[in-house]
């Protein structure tokens, strides 16, 4: 999820030359209050009975 989290912050507000450290922190923290007002959330497409499919010849039983 972390992975996830930080390529949006790339992708949506480090895209472009920031002229100093004041400036990034602002973007930064004005990104994330509106992703924490938005509420969104992650929609897996790989459940954990798909992993247990995939992954069953490795498990030892």
């Amino acid at each position: 999820m972390a992975e996830i989290e930080i390529g949006i912050l790339d992708r949506q507000c480090l895209d472009r030359r920031l002229p100093d450290r004041a400036t990034i922190t602002t973007e930064v923290n004005a990104w994330q209050l509106r992703l924490n007002t938005e509420q969104r959330g992650i929609e897996w497409k790989f459940t954990r009975q798909d992993a247990d499919t995939k992954m069953a010849r490795h498990y030892v039983s």
